[in-house]
């Protein structure tokens, strides 16, 4: 074995571990803890591919702006612990479903489809990288732009659905 596959094995376990302990937290902050870790774990797996910048894009927007926003959106509104909720009837068939429809995806894609045409170049070694942040950033924001909107507005959605969740009804009562 070599020394970059233990590395990958021991961060696919932190990430897989800290994905988990986000999942099944009672406590809000400890699962927003647990996804800052997550991320940083992303980005060190970005930093043995070879994508410095992106990896520092993954903690600085992430790890960086993003969760401290969640972590001051869930103590200000002081929804640091999940109260036992009620389903709702229709919840628990209406996530099977879709979960049924994201492993069909999944399985289509990876092997209906077959193999893909395009093949990932290596980066051409340069001395000037902003061309190739340039190329980058036309890329990001040319054929990319869409999933990247699509992004920021289920962010603000999971935003705005944490603050009606946890506002507090005149009269003290939820």
């Amino acid at each position: 074995m070599t020394s970059d596959l233990i590395v990958f094995l021991v961060l696919a376990l932190v990430a897989i571990s800290t994905a988990l302990g986000m999942l099944f937290s009672r406590n809000a902050v400890y699962s927003a803890l647990y996804l800052v870790l997550n991320f940083v774990t992303v980005a060190v797996f970005y930093l043995l591919l070879g994508a410095p910048f992106i990896a520092m894009s993954q903690i600085t927007v992430y790890a960086g702006a993003i969760m401290v926003l969640f972590l001051f959106v869930i103590m200000l509104l002081g929804a640091e612990s999940l109260a036992p909720s009620r389903s709702l009837p229709w919840q628990r068939p209406l996530a099977i479903a879709l979960s049924i429809i994201l492993a069909v995806e999944t399985i289509y894609l990876l092997f209906a489809r077959g193999p893909s045409g395009a093949a990932i170049s290596a980066p051409e070694a340069s001395l000037n990288t902003m061309d190739s942040l340039r190329e980058m950033a036309m890329e990001l924001f040319n054929l990319y732009l869409l999933p990247f909107e699509i992004t920021s507005i289920l962010l603000l959605v999971a935003m705005v659905g944490a603050i009606v969740l946890t506002r507090q009804e005149k009269g003290g009562q939820k």
